[in-house]
């Protein structure tokens, strides 16, 4: 029989009592029932469709009541169970003769109704463990081996409560509507209908369904047997599991040929109908013969002696939800009748051949190797269908029995990581899943008589694992076990009530006579009127019905025997497959390297940037050093060599007078000197090779001279390798020296108390050999730190040479060294006197005194002019009584240090290098008793002022940390515990947890990063009530702390998503489906997305990956170092903001896992700093014309320009400029210098970078020749900073360091100001400290102190300036510089180094001493406001004599400081 024949055989019953398809009626008269099953019940619209409960026919049982299942030790392992309940024999044919059709379109009829298979979302998971040694999954015996399972959909409002438990959800229609035909929905439908002739669309073969293409309707799981997946090579059918093997697939071939047929032979009767006229027509047809086919052809020969009851007509009030008790045990029932193979043949009746994965051949398909293929050699073609369905119609179906073949109980498919399973033990954890109640359980809710004896079901080892108690007995094993020859009572019963809700709740029946859908060929179509109701039947319908569904007597293709898997190909055995391979994990890694390497680039490429703005840089500076009017050095001209790895320096050979050899480099000045006089003979050597280009010239007691390229001297010859080898260079010289100095503080005093270093290390040898050594003048003079030719070096030379032979011994220099470190003031006195005492007569005259004093006012160096030094000395002769003397004796000497006896006490000789030497802790006046507590008291008061101080910046870092730190924890808090619709709890809770709330915290912090730097609207604030509680001027503090932890949060997110795209590229695709539902479905394909999608092919990947590299530049650039040396690539870099902002937006605009929240943070601030930009924009392009412009010494250049119209500053505020013809973009801040009542504005901007040299370039006469005028500026301004706040302070101390004095000037002066116009403010004191390595370093400064000396009548301000040049105050020199000092103030009432009343002191300012004097001097003030500016290491001194003062119970020093 052809398959005509078979197919019309399997249709012409059903058509019997289906409705006539041929509707003489236009168009479509009828109520066309929905895809989704939804408004079947007119009353309760969501019954049967899509996505309904399952409706349990008995309440559930878990283990909470709710939702946890039974599982071991409750319930007996699953394999196990298995194994017991349903391993046997194969190859007995059915009891009542069913066919492999009849067991497949049972299972078509099964996807038809209910579906809940796929995995529920979030992922949880019951794996099944295989027991130990299992000789299938688990042959090494491991006993590590799981089954995979993930629980089922479920309804989203159950699982609240033992009322409310875990119920499952039905993923397609309950009705028999012929969903697995033409899908669950509309949009399912129109992609299987070709929309032409009402046919569903077909693929290269007309009778061929369309392979799958890009569409995700079809489950496609993977072939366990290949290894394939994916949807390529897949049928699109109405069924989703229609795939699931390849006859299930050819019972969806032949509805869809089915379709088509009728739709063709409709078109033929009526070829006006339009298309959706013929589909709808021909869907109704082939629905109704569905129908009839299952209820009244399938299911009685399935369920045996059990029959349907009468069909009553439609009835409103029936639920035909799907029972749980029907989905997860009763209908898999069909599972035992499931042959090993199927046959094929063709239509002579021929069983043929089928070939198999490895090319052999078999007599039938095995059902274990053909899940899910794609490609199967079998099936090429329409007609390989035709052969199929055949052959299952031929085929007698496996015994109903409560065995079920190793094709699907040891080689049932699993997903791709284990790539076998067991579908009775899947089938026993679903029912666990679904909370099913036990057997009896079920038998006594059915109305059955529980079984009481293990032996009435089931022998011993069944009872073992349920350890004798029968109550547990689960209901498919149980209802298994109770089938012979048929279901039994349980499962009969429970597919009867099943199959009865669903015909008489369906108003749309194919026999309901009440909806108005029924033709009235129907009453007609009997057996008799066959030909006149299906004309087109007749020629292949035979004169008597045969039924396809049973094999009966007589068949004319019989089966040749009842297969068995002893004749079949063996099942491929269970893979295992890593999502993430070799491949990936190399490409991964370097991948998420080389993102954590773009810091790394970025600080390269910030280093040539650097590089080249500092070669540019110096070549300015070169080009403005260069003087073409100097005369060239004369001499020799060679090059130096130091040593072997130092380059080459060029120098020029000359003797002069005196017999000295002098080294000139070629700048001009002697680098050194070496005596040839004084020398007995001189070793030269001449290398003889490289051209005779080496000369060594070793000189006794000095370092070797070794020049190249020299012409004009006559020497001997040598090897030049071994004239270097023989030259001692200047370091290894040096060393020696410092082993001599080193030596002569350990012979001295104790090593603990010299802090000399250890000596252990250096050689017998070497310290022999320093020892032997003898110092030149200029060695000595370099270990004081003078220069060779110093008055004082000259003099305290000569004395210590007592041999004369110009070296300094050991013993010599030891002399000297004991009376400055032990000697008592008068050994100091008169060794200074003995100096100048050449005679050695006991007397100096006034021209040798006077040589002595300049000995020592010189080592100031630049601080005094000569003509100073020489009014100096004269002022101490005169303070001293000395005019009228000639000559002066050491007493009297010794009488003009009497005041100075405690400093000349402790005075000692400073030597560079490492002598630490105990000083004495001098403090301007004693402490109070009352400031005198315990260790703990000063912390506590400490830790009080601190809090005090520190206020405002605690309340706000608090609230903005608090923030950031509520809103990721919030973030972690539902990603980690709330949120369980995601399924994050399951899969990748760390990375999702870290990566969301890092996330939610980069969302507040980026945002409101904005305000930090809001000046205009700062500025502002300050001058309101707001002030008392923010604090202002730690805003870009604030901005840089803000921004570091953004950063920090920033790489935490990033090392997150790392975390994140692994799991996710070994995740099953179901579980992604979860997370990622916007994006991700799950189709059954489970090949999770690989991590390259995540990076490149999504909007968050790839805005990420830019996000980093942008935040890589702006942070290398603004660093402290970078930003010093290419302030505009900072600014450039930092311009970026704009592009982070709007990427950041994008970045969470995908809403890959929740939606966008960024804009919501970034609204507020971004409004606020709009607002300050356009007040900025409305001033900052304004050209400011400059009035006067001076070059002043050290470097700084003075602007004086004219004030904008209503441009109003207070004392101590800040601007930024740009200079137009240095380009107008490019601003940089500045403390103004003029005072508030000025009428025009100035600036004092120090040198010392690229900018501001080119800024005073542009002011050069030569320059302002060339343009005829001072260029113009662009000014934005004023900004307000913390010195302003000077005048809220009775008492205030004005720090400044360098060009660090400039936001004092201002106040200075404002200062005097307002006191000479009786300008009532709150500050009565103002001392101003000036740090300063020279006080020539800046003279404008000292005007602007002379200026305010002169005004400030009411002594309103008391200056102090420290001048670092020089060594600290217990040196011997500087002791006599104090002398000179005081004795110059005594007589002339001003400083000898300023000129100014202001007291000079030397060295560095003891703050702690100095603020201890003010508490003594303002006892009444309750608070001192100490304001600092300059380099970082004086406001951090500054800061610590603050914090030292706050441990006492006196005044409160609140210290408010800027660095540059």
């Amino acid at each position: 029989l052809g398959l005509r024949h078979t197919v019309w055989l399997f249709f012409c019953g059903a058509l019997f009592r289906s409705p006539g398809f041929f509707h003489s009626q236009a168009k479509v008269p009828w109520e066309v029932q929905r895809y989704d099953g939804w408004y079947n019940n007119l009353a309760y619209h969501s019954r049967g469709a899509v996505g309904s409960r399952l409706v349990r026919l008995l309440p559930a049982r878990y283990s909470d009541g709710v939702l946890q299942p039974l599982q071991e030790p409750q319930l007996p392992n699953p394999r196990r169970v298995s194994d017991v309940t349903a391993r046997g024999p194969s190859g007995l044919p059915s009891a009542h003769n069913q066919t492999v059709l009849s067991v497949f379109f049972g299972y078509h009829v099964a996807f038809e109704i209910q579906d809940s298979r796929p995995p529920g979302c979030p992922p949880e998971f019951m794996h099944i463990p295989v027991p130990e040694g299992d000789p299938v999954f688990d042959p090494n015996r491991t006993g590590r081996v799981l089954l995979p399972f993930q629980r089922g959909p479920w309804e989203k409002h159950s699982s609240q409560s033992p009322n409310n438990p875990r119920t499952q959800v039905n993923l397609v229609t309950a009705w028999l509507d012929g969903s697995s035909i033409y899908g669950p929905s509309s949009s399912w439908s129109d992609a299987l209908r070709s929309f032409s002739g009402g046919l569903l669309a077909s693929g290269e073969q007309w009778d061929m369904p369309k392979r799958r293409g890009g569409s995700n309707l079809m489950w496609s799981a993977a072939d366990p047997s290949t290894g394939q997946y994916g949807p390529e090579g897949l049928y699109e059918l109405g069924n989703g599991w229609g795939n699931e093997n390849v006859f299930t697939m050819a019972e969806g071939i032949l509805w869809f040929r089915y379709h088509n047929y009728i739709a063709s032979q409709l078109r033929e009767k009526e070829p006006s109908w339009s298309d959706e006229d013929l589909f709808q027509s021909a869907r109704k047809t082939v629905v109704a013969t569905f129908q009839n086919i299952a209820f009244y052809e399938w299911l009685p020969g399935f369920l045996g002696e059990k029959t349907m009851s009468p069909y009553l007509g439609y009835q409103k009030f029936v639920d035909p939800g799907i029972s749980p008790e029907f989905q997860a045990a009763a209908i898999r029932f069909a599972s035992t009748m499931a042959p090993p193979g199927v046959f094929m043949r063709n239509k002579t009746c021929h069983f043929q051949k089928v070939v198999n994965i490895d090319g052999s051949s078999s007599p039938a398909i095995r059902m274990c190797n053909s899940f899910w293929n794609r490609q199967n050699p079998n099936l090429k073609s329409g007609q390989d269908i035709d052969h199929l369905i055949m052959g299952m119609a031929s085929q007698i179906a496996e015994r109903e029995d409560n065995i079920i073949v190793e094709d699907l109980r040891d080689y049932m498919y699993g997903p791709m990581r284990f790539s076998r399973s067991d579908l009775v033990a899947l089938t026993v954890q679903r029912g666990r899943d679904f909370g099913l109640p036990s057997y009896n359980q079920v038998r006594e809710g059915l109305g059955l008589a529980p079984v009481e004896r293990w032996g009435d079901i089931n022998p011993q080892d069944l009872a073992d694992l349920y350890h004798g108690d029968i109550s547990k007995l689960e209901l498919f094993p149980g209802g298994l076990l109770e089938c012979v020859d048929g279901p039994g009572q349980v499962f009969s019963s429970i597919i009867l009530d099943q199959f009865n809700r669903i015909r008489n709740g369906d108003r749309f029946w194919f026999e309901n006579t009440q909806n108005g859908n029924k033709s009235p060929c129907v009453s007609a179509c009997l057996p008799a009127c066959l030909p006149a109701c299906l004309p087109a039947c007749l020629p292949a319908c035979l004169p008597a019905y045969l039924p396809i569904f049973l094999s009966v007597p007589g068949d004319p293709c019989p089966q040749p025997s009842q297969v068995t898997t002893s004749e079949l190909h063996p099942c491929t055995n269970a893979t295992k497959l890593n999502y993430f391979d070799a491949g990936s994990k190399a490409g991964f890694g370097i991948l998420v390297i080389c993102l954590f390497l773009f810091p790394v680039v970025s600080f390269l490429m910030a280093l040539v940037v650097a590089y080249f703005r500092k070669s540019k840089f110096k070549k300015f500076q070169k080009a403005g050093a260069n003087d073409t009017t100097k005369e060239p050095a004369a001499g020799i001209t060679a090059c130096e060599w130091h040593g072997p790895k130092k380059p080459l320096r060029p120098v020029n050979l000359l003797v002069d007078d005196r017999r000295r050899l002098q080294v000139f480099d070629q700048s001009g000045p002697a680098q050194r000197s070496l005596s040839l006089g004084s020398q007995t003979h001189l070793d030269v050597l001449l290398s003889s090779d490289y051209y005779r280009r080496a000369l060594l010239m070793k000189v006794p007691k000095e370092y070797d001279l070794v020049s190249t390229d020299w012409t004009r001297v006559a020497v001997r010859d040598m090897t030049e390798k071994e004239l270097l080898r023989e030259a001692v260079t200047r370091d290894q010289r040096t060393q020696i020296v410092e082993t001599f100095i080193r030596s002569a503080f350990a012979k001295v005093l104790e090593i603990e108390k010299a802090g000399a270093r250890d000596l252990s290390g250096a050689s017998c040898r070497k310290t022999r050999e320093a020892l032997q050594t003898e110092l030149t003048g200029t060695e000595f003079a370099d270990a004081l730190g003078l220069k060779p030719d110093s008055l004082f070096v000259d003099s305290m030379f000569t004395l210590a040479d007592k041999d004369g032979n110009g070296y300094l011994s050991f013993q010599e220099f030891l002399d000297v060294i004991v009376i400055f470190m032990k000697g008592s003031p008068e050994e100091k006195s008169k060794l200074m006197f003995s100096m100048h005492d050449v005679d050695g007569d006991g007397f100096l005259s006034k021209e040798d005194f006077s040589r002595l004093l300049r000995s020592f006012i010189e080592i100031s160096s630049s601080l005094l002019s000569k003509g100073q030094a020489e009014e100096a000395i004269q002022a101490m002769l005169q303070a001293a009584g000395f005019n009228d003397k000639e000559q002066i004796t050491w007493e009297d000497f010794h009488f003009l240090l009497r005041d100075h006896e405690k400093e000349l006490k402790f005075a000692q000789l400073n030597i560079k290098g490492d002598y630490t030497v105990i000083y004495p802790k001098v403090y301007v006046k004693p402490k109070k008793d009352r400031s005198n507590r315990n260790a703990v008291q000063q912390k506590i008061q400490h830790f009080k002022r601190f809090i005090e101080n520190y206020r405002r910046h605690i309340v706000c870092f608090t609230i903005v940390y608090g923030i950031t730190a509520g809103v990721a924890l919030e973030r972690c808090y539902f990603y980690g515990l709330q949120a369980d619709s995601s399924g994050v709890p399951e899969t990748s809770a760390v990375g999702i947890v870290v990566s969301r709330g890092s996330a939610a915290a980069i969302s507040f912090l980026y945002p409101y990063m904005l305000l930090t730097v809001c000046r205009n609207l700062i500025t502002l604030g300050r001058e309101t009530f707001l002030n008392r509680y923010i604090p202002f001027d730690a805003a870009i503090d604030f901005h840089r702390f803000m921004a570091m932890s953004a950063i920090l949060l920033t790489v935490t997110h990033c090392l997150g998503h790392v975390v994140n795209i692994y799991v996710f590229s070994v995740s099953d695709l179901s579980i992604l489906a979860c997370l990622f539902p916007r994006v991700l479905a799950n189709n059954g394909s489970e090949m999770p997305m690989r991590w390259s999608w995540w990076f490149f092919q999504t909007v968050p990947g790839m805005t990420g990956i830019l996000l980093l590299f942008i935040f890589a530049f702006m942070y290398v650039f603004a660093s402290h170092y970078f930003r010093r040396i290419s302030f505009q690539g900072f600014w450039l870099t930092h311009y970026l903001y704009v592009v982070i902002y709007i990427l950041t937006v994008i970045h969470g605009s995908y809403a890959l896992l929740q939606q966008p929240s960024f804009y919501i943070y970034l609204i507020p601030p971004a409004l606020l700093f709009l607002l300050d930009k356009l007040i900025s924009l409305h001033r900052k392009k304004v050209e400011i014309p400059v009035v006067n412009a001076t070059l002043l010494p050290s470097g700084v250049t003075f602007l004086e320009f004219k004030r904008p119209q209503g441009f109003m500053y207070r004392s101590g505020q800040w601007v930024r400029v740009a200079c137009l013809t240095l380009g107008t973009d490019e601003y940089h801040p500045f403390t103004l210098t003029s005072a508030p009542h000025e009428e025009t504005l100035s600036l004092h901007i120090r040198a010392v970078g690229p900018w501001t040299s080119h800024l005073r370039e542009a002011y050069t006469p030569d320059n302002l020749e060339q343009l005829g005028t001072y260029p113009k500026l662009y000014l934005d301004g004023p900004f307000g900073e913390g010195h302003q706040e000077w005048t809220d302070f009775e008492v205030s101390v004005l720090v400044g360091g360098g060009i660090g004095v400039t936001p004092f000037a201002s106040i200075l002066k404002d200062l005097v100001f307002k006191s000479s116009v009786k300008f009532k403010t709150q500050c009565r004191k103002v001392y101003f400290i000036w740090v300063t390595r020279t006080q020539r370093q800046f003279e404008w400064v000292s005007d602007i102190i002379r200026e305010v000396e002169e005004q400030d009548s009411l002594d309103l301000v008391s200056v102090h300036i420290y001048i670092t040049q020089l060594a600290e105050k217990f040196d011997l020199r500087t002791t006599m510089l104090y002398v000179c000092e005081r004795h110059f103030q005594k007589v002339w009432n001003r400083s000898l180094f300023t000129g100014l009343r202001s007291v000079t002191h030397f060295g560095r300012p003891p703050f702690v001493s100095f603020f201890s004097s003010l508490q003594e001097v303002h006892p009444e003030v309750g608070k001192i406001g100490v304001f600092s500016c300059g380099p970082p290491g004086l406001t951090k001194n500054v800061e610590k004599g603050c914090q030292q003062m706050n441990k006492r119970d006196q005044a409160h020093f609140i210290h408010h400081y800027e660095n540059f």
